[in-house]
């Protein structure tokens, strides 16, 4: 679960990065705003890239999962984000999924 929860949350960090120019030259947002909001995303995204599906660390799990409505919300400022956030938090919903049947499986 692990590697692949962190898998989505690092590709989704450099979404996230990719839309703040977009924001700025095609929804005309302020620099700073858009700057500050897409960082704010993709730092929390990287950061619960390192610890989650560490022992002790559920609520990485929670965490990850407002985020995804975070980045889904992102549509609001630049609408892909919509369609992007949708396809992300897909992905993390089978990436918790496959970690957690992995995880009860028989070991032989």
């Amino acid at each position: 679960m692990r590697r692949l929860c962190a898998t989505v949350l690092i590709f989704e960090a450099i979404v996230i990065g990719l839309a703040i120019p977009v924001a700025i030259t095609i929804e005309h947002e302020p620099r700073l705003w858009a700057g500050v909001a897409g960082g704010v995303l993709a730092g929390i995204a990287v950061l619960l890239a390192a610890v989650v599906g560490r022992p002790g660390q559920g609520w990485t799990l929670a965490v990850g999962s407002v985020l995804q409505l975070g980045i889904i919300a992102a549509g609001l400022v630049v609408p892909a984000m919509y369609a992007l956030g949708a396809v992300f938090a897909a992905l993390w919903a089978v990436a918790i999924w496959l970690g957690l049947r992995y995880r009860e499986a028989p070991r032989p």
